[in-house]
């Protein structure tokens, strides 16, 4: 869509925070206009100013440690950055609404979700309770929440992820604002729902004539949105121009380094591209940066499409009785099959998880949620198999119960031979030294109070390894350095951390007891695109590195291909296909798969130009 009149125009804006070292220009002397209807992507990394860019529009950035310096932000020819607080606090939600990033964190726990909705309404709308829950529920059904009525009256807990953000889109729409800020409205969603949501919003700003600042890690997803695109790093805009532009001609290092870093399902790359490919920034005293653009050779290249082993599959007669002979999966270049015979590391047969429904004064059992329902898949040593679907499909709940944290129902795991279900006491702690499981979230599955020195140290000292603190210690720095920390960082805690880095330590404190198997449970998921890609080179490197295995738990298809060897693709608790991943990308055989596929945003520019 064209803009024909211009809604919003920053310039020069300057935010700075107060912190322990000195004043950081968060957003450093920015300048953008986003016209009426029209979409403009505000893309780049955590640590980048986007976020604080919405919050600076909103007026809503903490007054104790944080300052709009410098600049002005006209909205409809009113400085923002000036207008008297009573003014802006009409403006905001009436004029200019906001979805927030974590919808979980963003809706109240304790208050029904059509209650918080309905709030909003009457705050702005000065309408009674009855109106403002009658244009919830119009809302509500916009958005596409199924069963309106009865939703208006669930709680938080009660929804899906997809859900709950479609409840923070109707609340930022409540009073119709002419500017929409959507903050990472789809990281961390399965890529079916994110692809519902950014069709949602398009459908909402042509509806409504609205128009849309979103603000993302992922080209990937601009590409499916916006009309222009504003590439902002460490503060600054480095580019921004029309979104065919930036994705034919980028001018910056910065973003052609964005850009490569997300893995495509054509991608021939055994390592990914990284923005350090792309050039090399330096600080300088007063915060700004020198860019030193670097060129990524063919000979580089090259490289990346070569450095590391290829697919190894199952053995030849597997694949062909599964409907996958080995000659499908022949453009993923050295390929190699499991020998005939070998005895696999990890099976799973005919695996039942099912919690029960309770009903009645007597809490009886009326029925069972079938988590995972009847499930069998093999996996050999030194393979990566990857386990793909939506939220609620059965995978995590299958990787957790291969590391007992989950009770099965009925059928058997057997860990090189030996049945696990029987294991407890010492036979359980010597199989979790060897199987260990890397959690999506490394903030809430690293201990605050811990130093990472105990965080390393504490698995070591449970399964009795190292002969001494010292020793225990020696070790742990030796981990971090695997994984691209540094020493130092040992007595620093997980809130100092990035994102990135804090999975690098959950990585690190999974090999602290020399495992053989990892599962890494959505392990890159809420990571920016340049973090992921160097996870996920670096979960290649030490397999390779220490002859692990792997189970990749994923829902986006385009990740689990690049670093999986066979894939599972579960829907329902159920396995729906299995086969290399290569061959299941060219061939799928179930329509389940084929929707996966098509909900990947597409960066090929015939796409982006239609």
């Amino acid at each position: 869509m064209i803009a024909d009149a211009t809604l919003l125009k920053i310039d020069g804006l300057t935010t700075v925070f107060r912190t322990d070292e000195g004043p950081l220009k968060a957003v450093n002397e920015l300048s953008l206009q986003l016209g009426t209807g029209e979409t403009l992507g505000l893309v780049g990394e955590s640590g980048s100013g986007k976020s604080v860019t919405s919050l600076s529009i909103m007026r809503l950035l903490p007054t104790v440690s944080a300052t709009l310096a410098s600049g002005t932000i006209s909205y409809l020819g009113k400085d923002l950055v000036r207008l008297p607080e009573p003014q802006m606090r009409r403006i905001r939600g009436s004029e200019i609404g906001m979805i927030f990033q974590e919808p979980g964190t963003s809706l109240n726990p304790v208050f029904r979700v059509g209650q918080q909705v309905a709030e909003a309404i009457q705050l702005h709308e000065k309408v009674n309770f009855r109106e403002a829950k009658k244009r919830t529920i119009a809302l509500f059904r916009e958005v596409g929440i199924p069963e309106p009525e009865r939703r208006f009256d669930s709680f938080p807990h009660e929804m899906s992820g997809g859900q709950k953000q479609r409840v923070m889109i109707a609340m930022a729409l409540s009073c119709n604002p002419k500017l929409l800020i959507a903050d990472e409205p789809t990281t961390a969603l399965d890529v079916t729902i994110q692809k519902q949501i950014l069709d949602l919003l398009r459908q909402l700003r042509d509806q409504r004539g609205m128009s849309i600042l979103f603000i993302t890690h992922d080209l990937g997803v601009i590409a499916e949105i916006a009309d222009r695109v504003a590439v902002m790093f460490r503060g600054r805009l480095v580019e921004q121009g029309p979104v065919e532009q930036i994705f034919r001609r980028p001018q910056h290092p910065y973003t052609k380094g964005l850009l490569a870093c997300r893995p495509r399902l054509e991608t021939k790359f055994r390592r990914l591209p990284t923005v350090s490919d792309f050039m090399d920034a330096t600080r300088r005293p007063d915060g700004s940066y020198d860019i030193i653009e670097k060129e990524l050779t063919p000979a580089r290249l090259a490289l990346l499409e070569s450095t590391g082993r290829g697919r190894l599959l199952h053995p030849r007669a597997e694949l062909k009785k599964l409907g996958h002979p080995v000659e499908e999966a022949a453009t993923a270049g050295a390929l190699t099959t499991v020998p005939e015979g070998q005895r696999p590391l990890l099976s799973l047969d005919d695996l039942q998880i099912y919690y029960p429904i309770r009903k009645g004064l007597f809490r009886s059992v009326v029925g069972n949620v079938k988590a995972v329902d009847g499930i069998s898949f093999k996996v050999y040593r030194g393979q990566t198999l990857g386990l793909v679907g939506e939220s609620g499909c059965g995978k995590t709940t299958t990787g957790r119960a291969i590391v007992k944290l989950v009770p099965t129902t009925a059928g058997r795991i057997a860990y090189d031979g030996v049945d696990i279900n029987s294991f407890q006491g010492e036979d359980l702690q010597r199989y979790r030294s060897k199987m260990q499981i890397i959690f999506q979230d490394p903030y809430s599955s690293l201990n605050p109070r811990m130093t990472v020195e105990a965080v390393l140290t504490e698995a070591m000292q449970i399964h009795g390894m190292g002969s001494s603190r010292r020793d225990r210690r020696e070790k742990a720095a030796q981990l971090l350095v695997e994984v691209g920390l540094e020493p130092l960082h040992l007595r620093r805690y997980p809130h100092e951390f990035s994102g990135g880095q804090r999975q690098r330590i959950s990585i690190a404190r999974a090999l602290a007891v020399e495992p053989e198997f990892l599962i890494c449970d959505e392990s890159v998921s809420a990571l920016d695109v340049s973090v992921q890609a160097q996870v996920l080179n670096l979960l290649k490197n030490l397999q390779e590195q220490r002859n692990l295995t792997y189970i990749f738990i994923s829902h986006d298809l385009s990740v689990v291909k690049f670093m999986s060897d066979m894939m599972a693709v579960m829907s329902e608790g159920k396995i729906v296909e299995f086969g290399p991943s290569e061959a299941i990308y060219a061939h799928p055989k179930h329509d389940y798969t084929r929707k996966l596929i098509s909900s990947i945003p597409d960066v090929a520019l015939e796409h982006i130009e239609q």
